[in-house]
């Protein structure tokens, strides 16, 4: 599932290639991505608007329109938006097309919603409507990248908590954006094990945690994200992401550690994910 550096890395595309333009017209292919509206609603309230920003909370993109409306668009497990010149080939599973205003340099393009899947969604709704539309966009925590978290907002996040620090970290209500790829990166960098209780982590280790949340989650929205060979990920030019060569501990269970260079890495499922670490380096 794209986590916050993928969606943040689709939101900059969006930004530079959508923001100021006109949908013209609207297709809707599949009834399950606009589920929650219907296919005319959707056709209904993007015809006719221009998109003026283009931001983010967690994991869900919300696009501003003139008109007073919100698109929202969700990726979950396999979803892709992409941005394309107008006729070019759609592939399988291109379940929205909205036909976009020509930019600077006359071309014509297309803004496709994929998903092979269909547990992502699309959403109009008006801005004054969101709580009843899209409540749960009320229940997300802070935003690490889009609203930043500081030494406060952490402390606030960790206090009297119940669980393991790894189930924390997952729970979108507490931080938003954080899924398990880069939990367990944020993890390794802290040197915190994923079993720590959240109301037993001293000053020094909340101050790791903060810090390790901050440059894990940077450097990978600067590399592009990270495309797995089990993901559809890429970005709105359909370029996949490099932060996967970065990984320290996801996905690399008996693999030595990169950063001790002693330990292998471990295995073990942790609040029902697959959760890697090094048994040395975290403690």
């Amino acid at each position: 599932m794209p986590e916050l550096p993928e969606v943040e890395t689709v939101r900059r595309g969006l930004e530079r290639r959508l923001v100021g333009r006109t949908i013209e017209r609207v297709e809707v292919f599949r009834e399950r991505t606009v589920r929650r509206q219907g296919r005319e609603a959707i056709i209904d309230g993007l015809t006719g608007a221009r998109v003026t920003t283009a931001r983010r909370h967690g994991k869900y993109l919300l696009c501003d329109l003139d008109t007073g409306g919100v698109l929202m668009m969700h990726l979950r497990m396999s979803g892709r938006v992409l941005v394309v010149p107008a006729g070019t080939e759609r592939p399988a599973h291109t379940h929205v097309v909205a036909h976009l205003s020509p930019d600077g340099d006359s071309l014509r393009h297309e803004l496709w919603f994929v998903d092979p899947r269909t547990f992502g969604e699309v959403v109009v709704f008006d801005a004054d409507d969101e709580k009843r539309v899209a409540p749960e966009l009320a229940r997300l925590g802070p935003d690490p990248i889009a609203h930043g978290l500081d030494e406060v907002q952490l402390a606030e996040v960790l206090r009297g908590r119940r669980g393991n620090l790894k189930a924390l970290l997952l729970d979108q209500r507490r931080i938003a954006g954080i899924g398990n790829i880069y939990a367990d990166e944020i993890l390794h960098r802290a040197r915190l094990r994923h079993d720590r209780l959240p109301t037993r982590l001293d000053k020094q280790a909340r101050s790791r945690l903060l810090e390790a949340i901050h440059h894990v989650l940077r450097d990978a929205v600067e590399k592009g994200g990270s495309t797995l060979d089990d993901t559809q990920y890429v970005n709105i030019e359909g370029e996949q992401g490099w932060f996967q060569t970065e990984h320290r501990v996801y996905d690399r269970a008996g693999e030595r550690c990169i950063t001790c260079r002693k330990a292998r890495i471990v295995r073990r499922v942790v609040a029902g994910r697959s959760t890697c670490f090094c048994p040395r380096c975290q403690h």
